[in-house]
């Protein structure tokens, strides 16, 4: 049996090691040994393909994500860039597209590596001072764009987001005092349509209201049907690491199959499954802190689409069917775009089920409530940092005497190491007798040799849980702390914390029961030193919730200890 723990643990070790190199290899910007590399980015955004009618086959240039010419075509538009208090958005006369959206709120600072605050603070380089600059969510250069357009349910070639449009009225600032800025495109007549878009940008808004006009001037009825789509290419968003990951990618939501997302992957290899046709629902796409989504919250059928298109680029998008209109009549809808950062409160209040966008992992179940919480301290405290330690400190509190009971079990087991010992050197050539005699000691001693491992199993949902909450929080961006601890969504400029962490976790080992197998006790105390320097490239506020965690169990241990008489 101890040869079977001793393989697993080198077997874990081992492995972990790899991930951890392989980890480190991504943070530098080499390929993954497990993955191909990320596709190059795209040069200039091309125009994506025009989605089908609904039930209809594909046009042929969809298979390389362009549309084929038509009247009111052209390659190249105007771009019209208007700023609010909060965004500052470009959109682009070909088609009215949406081409770049900066969050004035969110900045974003150049990547450093890991070494380079410590070599500034020990003089061997000069001190880096860049202003932060804006996040830019939507961009064109990597293709990422909100479109909109119609298509015939019979064909028929109808203005699109490839359709030059003509800015007709609109600020291009959202002056002092007004609360909404207002931006209206018309298209040229296209297969005996005309398609208007009027942009409203509201102040401290993120969401902007789209309307479509559409007006049959040709002389035959038709049944028109408008599409809303994200489009992007399929690179992780800036600003991540390899020793964690958070999806990147687009996302379903209907009430009857919820939230679904889509890797890039599967895309690729076009097996997927979302629903199809829904009278709600929304499409969206995700990123780290931040995300897009095209929603209609008024209940009407609707076709959900996600597909590959063509030099790298990804759509996801909506159609609906639009009333049959007769010669000069009109029919107008109302959408919103979002584009912003992934506030849980806010996001639920837009859509039913916008708030999943925030990527729990596997643990939403627990999170959901551990990020309420957390809020309720916040609007105590002020303080994200503090908020955290005093989470931390009410799990602790809440799992009190689940924790006591794994550590009277390890000092108990502590207590009975030297007989252990003395007993593993005197039977050492009988290792079945060592075996039996071991379990006899610990039945006499009435020690469970689990019994330190059952509780600890049972909360860590718990701490995993919390683990997603800060790894996800937009709140912990740019958030300070205490002192050098600016920004709790960032790596500790001075590597404090994590030395900390290191230390504490090294004293948990000498806390703990020594494994009576030498192997194995030499493999206690490198795993914490070869983990630890995970924690050098984590976020800050992640590192402070496992140190104070660490820290209250060693107090907590070090007390049962005393307690029960056991020394070290």
């Amino acid at each position: 049996m101890t040869d079977i723990r001793r393989t697993v643990l080198w077997v874990v070790f081992t492995m972990s090691l790899v991930l951890l190199w392989d980890g480190w290899q991504k943070y530098n910007g080499h390929p993954s040994m497990f993955s191909p590399a990320a596709p190059k980015p795209v040069a200039a955004a091309g125009s994506a393909a025009v989605p089908a009618p609904a039930g209809g086959a594909l046009p042929a240039a969809a298979a390389t994500g362009t549309a084929a010419p038509q009247a009111g075509a052209a390659t190249q538009g105007e771009q019209i860039t208007i700023s609010t208090d909060v965004v500052k958005v470009t959109l682009d006369t070909l088609g009215a597209d949406v081409t770049r959206v900066e969050l004035l709120k969110y900045l974003s600072f150049p990547e450093h590596r890991w070494y380079e605050p410590l070599a500034e603070l020990v003089g061997m380089r000069p001190k880096q001072t860049v202003e932060g600059t804006p996040i830019v969510l939507l961009d064109a250069a990597h293709g990422y764009r909100a479109q909109s357009g119609l298509v015939g349910s019979k064909g028929e070639q109808l203005p699109t987001h490839n359709t030059l449009m003509r800015l007709v009225s609109g600020e291009r600032a959202l002056k002092d005092g007004a609360n909404e800025l207002v931006l209206r495109f018309e298209s040229p007549e296209v297969g005996g349509v005309k398609l208007a878009k009027t942009y409203t940008f509201k102040r401290g808004d993120y969401v902007v209201g789209v309307k479509h006009e559409v007006v049959n001037v040709g002389a035959a009825a038709l049944t028109p049907q408008l599409y809303v789509q994200l489009q992007r290419d399929g690179q992780p968003a800036p600003g991540g690491s390899g020793f964690y990951s958070t999806f990147t990618g687009p996302a379903v939501y209907t009430e009857k199959s919820k939230f679904h997302k889509i890797e890039f992957k599967d895309l690729d290899k076009d097996k997927f499954e979302i629903e199809k046709t829904a009278n709600d629902g929304w499409v969206g796409m995700v990123q780290h802190y931040f995300a897009s989504a095209w929603l209609r919250n008024a209940e009407g059928a609707r076709e959900f689409y996600a597909r590959k298109l063509g030099n790298g680029l990804y759509s996801v998008g909506m159609v609906f069917t639009l009333p049959t209109l007769a010669p000069e009549a009109k029919a107008s809808t109302e959408e919103q775009l979002f584009v912003g950062p992934q506030e849980e409160k806010k996001l639920a209040a837009l859509a039913p089920g916008l708030e999943l966008v925030k990527d729990y992992g596997w643990f939403t179940v627990l999170s959901k409530p551990l990020f309420w919480l957390l809020d309720q301290l916040h609007k105590v405290l002020g303080n994200w940092g503090w908020s955290i330690i005093a989470l931390v400190v009410l799990l602790k509190i809440g799992f009190y005497w689940l924790n006591a009971s794994a550590y009277r079990s390890m000092a108990k087991m502590k207590a009975v190491n030297p007989k252990i010992t003395e007993m593993r050197e005197r039977l050492k050539d009988k290792p079945q007798e060592m075996q039996q005699e071991m379990m006899r000691i610990y039945r006499e001693e009435k020690v469970n040799p689990i019994g330190s491992c059952l509780p600890i199993f049972l909360q860590m949902p718990f701490f995993i849980a919390l683990y997603w909450v800060l790894l996800s929080s937009v709140e912990m961006r740019g958030a300070p702390w205490l002192g050098w601890i600016g920004d709790l969504a960032v790596p500790d400029p001075f590597f404090i914390l994590p030395v900390l962490m290191t230390l504490s976790s090294l004293f948990q080992v000498w806390l703990n029961p020594t494994p009576p197998d030498p192997t194995q006790a030499k493999m206690m105390w490198i795993m914490p030193l070869a983990f630890s320097f995970m924690f050098f490239a984590f976020p800050a506020g992640l590192v402070l919730y496992w140190l104070v965690n660490n820290i209250l169990s060693i107090a907590q241990q070090w007390a049962i200890n005393k307690q029960l008489g056991v020394t070290n």
